[in-house]
């Protein structure tokens, strides 16, 4: 499994209230197993387990869940049909796809992905695999803790609004966040009313390199597929004269996929990367799920070394080994970039970079997903700017123009 990490902050505070779960799944052996591994955190409460996406989305309003975990292929109403309809119900709903480690259920996933959902998570190919699966366990309590925690924070404010309403007072209404055709509308799970720009100010930054970037490298995680596909659309030829190396947090079978819709969004060639292949500029390399994807020093280029190494940080790959090579090898002329995901991993990856000379911008926290990676990336003071998703493509294109203003 690519991804088995343990998450900063996963979950809800001590003394809020649990996120409420709802499950849904055709195998009535594995709808108990989740339902019965989510039940045991004190800070999760199932509240609806179903059999098929139609009875879910009947379900939505009355059980009121935070999260949803959804399977993909299920008899009457499968969860590609039912997804839509339950984010119609409950607009600001996180839903987390679940699906076997095939191609096909790989893409669905990841248009899931652009229809709405938050996440997914892979599951093991039989029934008693999932039973004796540690990493499944762990990576699916991990993901409902780490992105129903923010939902469980929001219901505050509106708790406090409704209150004051019935007390006679007069309040100013939540209003929906207009979001452009196809991008994620679940407002209030993306940080609806949180600042941005001035949120950067409390963190410590620093100025960008003034050599111009011979390399582009950017790690990510939950939220990463459609973060990655809005950053490569923004870059497009900008990165003509650098190579990319992309370390995200998946499986394998997905980032294969991963990369194909990266060579699209970008329209670069795009792969995933190959032990001993030279790295050209103006293409796009994704480590491969299972795998460690790292530089290594080849003549006057560089070229791709994958190693089967133990986790890092609880993944595989992982981004600190990929950061750490590509500062040893570009220096200075390193641009690495952090964007949305669980945990910490490239944090130390990110002070490595910045010792070499090289520059790091990060995602803040408003357009996270999961403001863990990007956070703990903006907490080693190293950055040289924390900027919203749709600003992070733009800056990238100007600094590798030389530009960094």
């Amino acid at each position: 499994m690519a991804f088995a990490q343990r998450s900063l902050s996963a979950g809800a505070s001590p003394g809020s209230d649990p996120i409420k779960v709802m499950v849904v799944d055709d195998a009535v052996v594995i709808r108990g197993l989740l339902t019965r591994w989510l039940g045991e955190d004190k800070n999760l409460k199932v509240v609806g387990s179903h059999r098929n996406g139609k009875l879910a989305v009947e379900d939505i309003e009355k059980s009121d869940p935070d999260v949803v975990v959804l399977d993909i292929e299920m008899p009457e109403m499968d969860g590609m049909t039912a997804l839509p309809l339950m984010l119609a119900k409950k607009r600001d709903l996180i839903v987390i796809m679940a699906s076997t480690l095939t191609r096909r259920n790989a893409e669905i996933s990841l248009k899931a992905l652009s229809l709405g959902a938050a996440d997914y998570v892979p599951k093991p190919e039989s029934s008693s695999e999932i039973t004796t699966s540690i990493d499944f366990r762990r990576e699916l309590i991990e993901k409902v803790k780490a992105l129903g925690s923010r939902a469980v924070r929001m219901r505050g404010p509106v708790r406090s609004m409704r209150a004051e309403t019935n007390a006679g007072r007069t309040v100013q209404p939540i209003r929906p966040v207009t979001a452009r055709p196809g991008t994620d509308t679940r407002a209030s799970f993306r940080g609806a009313g949180q600042a941005s720009g001035p949120a950067a100010n409390k963190f410590t930054t620093r100025a960008y390199s003034s050599a111009r970037p011979r390399i582009l490298a950017i790690g990510s995680s939950t939220g990463g597929p459609q973060a990655l596909q809005e950053v490569m659309r923004e870059v497009g030829t900008a990165m003509n004269d650098v190579p990319v190396v992309i370390t995200q947090h998946m499986p394998p079978t997905f980032t294969a996929i991963l990369a194909e819709h990266m060579g699209k969004a970008a329209l670069r060639p795009a792969k995933e990367g190959e032990d001993g292949e030279v790295l050209k500029a103006g293409n796009i390399y994704v480590a491969p799920g299972g795998k460690h994807m790292v530089l290594e020093k080849d003549g006057s280029a560089a070229k791709i070394r994958l190693t089967d190494g133990p986790p890092v940080n609880f993944c595989k790959p992982a981004v600190d080994p990929l950061f750490d090579s590509v500062a040893k090898i570009f220096g200075s002329a390193s641009l690495a970039v952090i964007l949305t995901g669980m945990g910490h991993d490239g944090a130390d990856g990110v002070k490595t970079i910045a010792a070499g000379g090289g520059s790091v911008i990060t995602q803040d926290e408003a357009t996270s997903v999961v403001w863990g990676m990007p956070g703990a990336a903006a907490n080693t003071g190293m950055c040289c700017d924390i900027l919203p998703l749709k600003d992070i493509g733009p800056k990238i294109s100007r600094v590798l123009k030389g530009n960094t203003r």
